[in-house]
């Protein structure tokens, strides 16, 4: 297999020849199609159900699942590989400890500092995924669906938070915890090639020392904190109309969806609203939040990019088990996953070929960003307000 490796990435995952003359697909034929069914029904044209749609709409406008009204989770074997995608096996005694501590943190918040009233079975539930299915119900009387809905809600905000202080606590560095990150997104990358997924390429790249001080150089919030893309993964599809079908994949089988970072998503490749029009509706058969206008794929906020440049791209809070490589004293108060941030961005073959064209070449856009770093630190402010003058 030939493969031409990017000048950015460090490694390449691919399932198919890379050639610069067009980009032309050479098929496996020892692939074969045994992804999840509704899945591959996806691929072959039939619309997203009404969970997938709320986690596309999540993941490509950069919404919040604070603002979620209703969870999606029929069964417990949904709630199960939600949890797995934590890295919480409910089997597990530790994990399922964790899993309640978390629950119980979340009702004394909500009913010390909001005086939010529930009933028994969500205040101490036999089993906690039973929260998870009544936050998913549909049709009836809904007071108790909102109020699961509130557990979880605080469930999220709280284990996110804890983890932070676990990423705190623990003697690991950075690169260390962004190593079995990159691990883990890689053999991700393996499954979905070996599912028969319609892959030209998924290979990760790192940020250089170089590219990340001329980036909070080039940003107005010039701190270290703000550099979300040091961990980032290209993903190209064979086709444009496989690139939902792919952020799809990577929110069942990768990572949970509800830990990607509100307001740092960008899309100005698909259409939402034209993806979503034949099935934009709920169990009632009323129109969901969100469709229309502001559906339309979002101008590229970055100065640097060329006018014709299209992707999806967005950053997410990659959850890593740290307990095997440090000695954690702290039980099931912070657990024992942190997270990493990682970009992904999602593109079509074609799209990537025109991406690397004209005003779009990365040479160009490097030089770009370098001559703001340079007209920035020569003149300071000044430089802002002749931009402005410009504008």
């Amino acid at each position: 297999m030939e493969v031409i490796q990017s000048k950015a990435a460090t490694k390449v995952e691919t399932s198919v020849s890379f050639k610069p003359e067009g980009l032309r697909l050479e098929p496996n034929p020892t692939q074969t199609l045994h992804l999840d069914g509704s899945l591959a029904n996806i691929l072959a044209g039939q619309q997203l159900d009404l969970a997938d749609q709320d986690v596309v709409r999540l993941i490509l406008q950069g919404n919040s699942v604070i603002d979620w009204n209703r969870a999606w989770f029929p069964d417990m074997a949904t709630v199960d590989r939600f949890l797995r995608l934590h890295l919480i096996d409910y089997e597990d005694p530790m994990d399922r400890e964790r899993l309640r501590f978390v629950h119980q943190e979340a009702v004394s918040y909500l009913q010390e500092h909001l005086g939010l009233h529930f009933p028994a079975d969500l205040i101490a539930p036999e089993d906690v995924r039973d929260v998870f299915i009544h936050a998913s119900h549909t049709g009836g009387f809904r007071r108790r669906q909102i109020q699961a809905c509130a557990i979880l809600k605080l469930m999220h905000v709280i284990n996110h938070m804890e983890a932070a202080e676990l990423h705190f606590q623990i003697p690991l560095s950075e690169a260390e915890i962004m190593d079995r990150a990159e691990r883990s997104i890689l053999q991700g990358a393996d499954r979905m090639r070996s599912q028969g997924f319609p892959l030209v390429a998924f290979y990760g790249s790192r940020k250089t020392r170089n590219s990340i001080i001329t980036k909070l150089l080039a940003k107005k919030e010039n701190t270290a904190a703000t550099i979300f893309d040091k961990l980032r993964f290209r993903i190209v599809t064979e086709k444009v109309e496989h690139v939902i079908p792919a952020v799809v994949w990577l929110t069942q089988n990768l990572f949970p969806f509800n830990y990607a970072i509100p307001g740092q998503s960008h899309n100005n490749l698909v259409q939402l609203s034209e993806l979503f029009a034949a099935s934009g509706v709920d169990e009632k058969g009323n129109p969901l939040p969100g469709l229309g206008a502001a559906d339309k794929p979002k101008a590229e906020e970055n100065p640097f990019s060329g006018g014709s440049y299209r992707m999806v791209n967005f950053i997410v809070d990659f959850p890593v088990r740290v307990d095997d490589l440090v000695k954690l004293r702290t039980g099931a108060s912070l657990g024992r996953t942190v997270f990493s941030l990682v970009e992904f961005q999602v593109l079509d073959r074609e799209t990537a070929r025109r991406n690397e064209e004209g005003e779009n070449a990365h040479e160009l856009y490097k030089r770009r960003q370098r001559s703001l770093v340079e007209q920035r630190l020569k003149k300071g402010g000044r430089w802002r307000r002749e931009q402005k003058t410009k504008g």
